[in-house]
């Protein structure tokens, strides 16, 4: 089925304990503020200027501070199917997107993306 997706977000997932430092450390890298995210307090986010990326920094339980990649898309399923076509395997749905494991045992998410919003300007057109 045709859709779009893209390499979006770079995430940083960091235990509860140095969020903060980890927060403080990439706005100042950065040089810019980070927003909490509304719906899901636990994230917070930029888009990167001149940058078709963004980042966000990921308050998670107990486990070891790590990074992955969110690639966005228009049609979830397509995106998740194509990506297990070419050795993704599904590990869990997380809120209304999935968590994936590329062929190292790398975690990535496929996140459902605004409609109309990823286009042949922005994304990948897959046929």
């Amino acid at each position: 089925m045709t859709h779009y997706s893209r390499l979006r977000k770079i995430v940083i997932d960091v235990p509860q304990e140095v969020h903060g430092d980890e927060l403080d450390f990439w706005q100042a890298a950065t040089g810019q503020e980070m927003v909490r995210a509304e719906k899901y307090p636990e994230y917070h986010l930029i888009d990167l200027p001149g940058q078709e990326v963004g980042l966000i920094i990921q308050r998670i339980g107990g486990s070891q501070p790590r990074m992955h990649v969110d690639i966005h898309t228009d049609d979830l399923d397509a995106e998740v199917a194509r990506l297990e076509a070419l050795g993704a395997k599904r590990e869990f749905k997380a809120h209304e997107w999935w968590v994936m494991s590329d062929p190292a045992g790398l975690l990535f998410c496929v996140i459902p993306d605004v409609p109309g919003s990823l286009h042949d300007q922005n994304s990948h057109r897959w046929d």
